[in-house]
């Protein structure tokens, strides 16, 4: 179990190069999950849907842009959009 935990952290790790931070983070956290719940094989599937939940334009991903908008008073409003 300890090989496989490596293996998919290894993996995990080398995929983020291409890949945003929030990505990457997404990737680690789903295989270190899906590994403490079901082995090499949920290191696998969690790492796989970490990425695409943490993917920009997906449910955890946002965009990676910042929006910016000003209230009446002319303070300043920046959110992720």
């Amino acid at each position: 179990m300890k090989r496989a935990l490596a293996a998919a952290l290894s993996a995990s790790i080398a995929l983020s190069g291409c890949a945003t931070q929030r990505q990457a983070e997404g990737t680690t956290a789903g295989a270190v999950g899906g590994a403490l719940v079901a082995g090499p094989v949920g290191a696998v599937v969690g790492a796989g849907a970490g990425a695409v939940v943490a993917a920009p334009g997906g449910p955890a991903g946002g965009t990676g842009r910042t929006c910016h908008w000003t209230d009446v008073f002319g303070n300043r409003h920046s959110y992720g959009c």
